[in-house]
């Protein structure tokens, strides 16, 4: 599991339960102040499965690794949105979901942002969250 922009960290820890022992949560963002917090919920509550990555886009995690990113009140702040889309895309495993919510957005944006490339096609609306599969599974 990827949180992209996970800022403070405020996922962390029932992430870290969910994926469980055997599971990985990388938590990437660009502001050194919010990897340095996952840092310290990760020592004060012993989640050993959390590792943290401090990126303005590139994970550096291997092509098709990830089942499930969280792209939480983030987007609309990117600079390079298409070039995250890819990162994303490339990093998600085939059958891999991102999961997107951003308050900041009107449903049209996000939409029309995240599928127009044809990286993502969306699998299912939330009351406010959106759920996207890689384009190549979509079909």
């Amino acid at each position: 599991m990827l949180d992209y922009g996970c800022g403070p960290g405020s996922y962390v820890r029932t992430v870290s339960e969910i994926v469980g022992e055997s599971g990985k949560v990388y938590a990437l963002d660009i502001e050194p102040l919010a990897v340095e917090s996952v840092k310290k919920i990760s020592e004060k509550h012993g989640l050993k499965n959390v590792e943290t990555i401090l990126s303005d886009r590139k994970t550096e995690l291997p092509d098709e690794s990830i089942d499930v990113v969280l792209l939480y009140d983030t987007f609309h702040d990117l600079v390079d949105r298409n070039g995250v889309l890819e990162e994303l895309s490339r990093v998600m495993k085939p059958e891999g979901v991102l999961s997107f919510s951003d308050h900041h957005m009107k449903e049209g944006e996000i939409l029309s942002e995240v599928t127009n490339k044809k990286l993502f096609r969306l699998l299912r609306k939330g009351e406010k969250t959106y759920s996207f599969l890689k384009e190549a599974l979509a079909s």
